[in-house]
């Protein structure tokens, strides 16, 4: 992998095939009877399950191209906002063994990526834990975290960076975070590139009590939930239109807590990512922790906790049904665009760099902020 680029993460989408959970396989044809005892519900409720990798990236259904979930356990902090711990036995600029519970990635000194290019899509990083550092080469920066939400389109190209710094010396330091790629259709992969932050308390966060006064709570980063509307996506998004019913909710049942995610589009995809916990169960259908659940869309669907509190993540989305071609860091529909994107990149940058280094930070204080292309800054409420 080319410092710029996630090659071998991309390698990983689209995975398929029969899944084997809990010794049990379930066969992924539509309609079929998964398992001996599925029952009805079962049937009308449950498309595939697809066991997750253990590492890297998950797979996806059309709009999206890519869904990784960091968490690392880094050490105390150094003087450098790096890890103090030896960094002896990692392959440094492509550590992704998870030693000791971390991974720098592409970092050397401070964990994360070091500036690389983007064009045809978009990328949203959804940090539960931890701060994130990014700059780019439309001159845009922030520092965010703990809640925040970062929407980018890349659009026609832009230049940017992701890193990590730590800054407790003493305690162990957290990060856990999704980033997600969304596909650009054909018409608007070249679009001006847009930057823009959810700021945490701007996200909704809603909590819903079942028959038995189990919660659930939602954090509805995109999508409509009822009258719980999130900011508005970048306007060239494909989220940005009602009609492709798009949405990504990190929903997080309590123990034995009920939730029933309703019914969309008939025409939309929609998969549940089981993250962490015990795990879930849909009519009579166990569904284990990291495990992938792509669901008949235009049906209710109950879902229940197996006992100890579980993470979902839902992404959903009508498909833009058109030609992939991706390679490297760029996503466009043909062969000749991905050449053309190598050639623009080597030959403009996509704005330059003006920010000294590959993977700069933002200081030693602990505090999050947004410096916007026009000049203006934000800080989170």
């Amino acid at each position: 992998m080319k410092k710029f680029s996630r090659k071998d993460a991309l390698k990983l989408m689209g995975l398929a095939g029969i899944a084997s959970i809990g010794g049990t396989l379930i066969n992924k044809v539509y309609g079929r009877d998964m398992k001996k005892n599925t029952t009805e519900d079962d049937r009308y409720s449950i498309k595939n399950i697809t066991k997750l990798p253990d590492t890297g990236t998950w797979p996806t259904k059309d709009p999206f191209l890519f869904c990784v979930h960091h968490h690392d356990v880094y050490p105390a902090a150094n003087q450098n906002l790096g890890p103090n711990a030896s960094l002896f036995g990692r392959d440094i600029g492509q550590d992704f063994s998870n030693k000791d519970g971390w991974s720098m990635y592409h970092g050397s000194i401070i964990p994360g990526f070091p500036r690389h290019p983007h064009r045809g899509f978009e990328t949203v990083t959804i940090v539960e834990k931890g701060l994130i550092d990014h700059a780019d080469s439309l001159g845009a920066a922030a520092r965010y975290g703990n809640g925040d939400v970062q929407w980018l389109t890349a659009g026609n190209g832009i230049q940017h960076a992701e890193m990590f710094p730590l800054f407790d010396t003493v305690n162990t330091n957290s990060i856990d975070f999704f980033q997600i790629w969304v596909n650009l259709p054909a018409s608007r992969k070249r679009v001006k590139p847009y930057f823009s932050m959810f700021w945490a308390d701007q996200v909704p966060v809603i909590n819903i009590q079942d028959s038995n006064g189990r919660m659930t709570e939602i954090t509805v980063i995109a999508g409509q939930h009822g009258s719980n509307k999130p900011p508005s996506p970048p306007p060239d998004s494909w989220a940005s239109d009602s009609n492709n019913n798009f949405a990504m909710w990190i929903i997080k049942l309590q123990s034995n807590a009920e939730w029933i995610l309703p019914a969309t589009s008939s025409t939309a995809n929609r998969s549940l990512y089981v993250v962490n916990g015990t795990g879930i169960k849909i009519g009579t259908q166990l569904i284990n922790v990291r495990n992938q659940v792509e669901l008949i869309p235009d049906c209710d669907v109950t879902v229940t906790d197996t006992d100890g509190g579980t993470k979902l993540l839902l992404l959903q989305g009508e498909p833009i049904a058109e030609p992939i071609v991706k390679h490297g860091p760029f996503v466009m529909n043909t062969q000749s665009e991905i050449r053309q994107a190598y050639y623009d990149y080597q030959n403009t940058q996509f704005g330059g760099w003006i920010w000294g280094k590959d993977d700069p930070v933002h200081g030693k204080e602990f505090k999050r902020f947004a410096k916007l292309v026009d000049g203006r800054e934000e800080q989170p409420g």
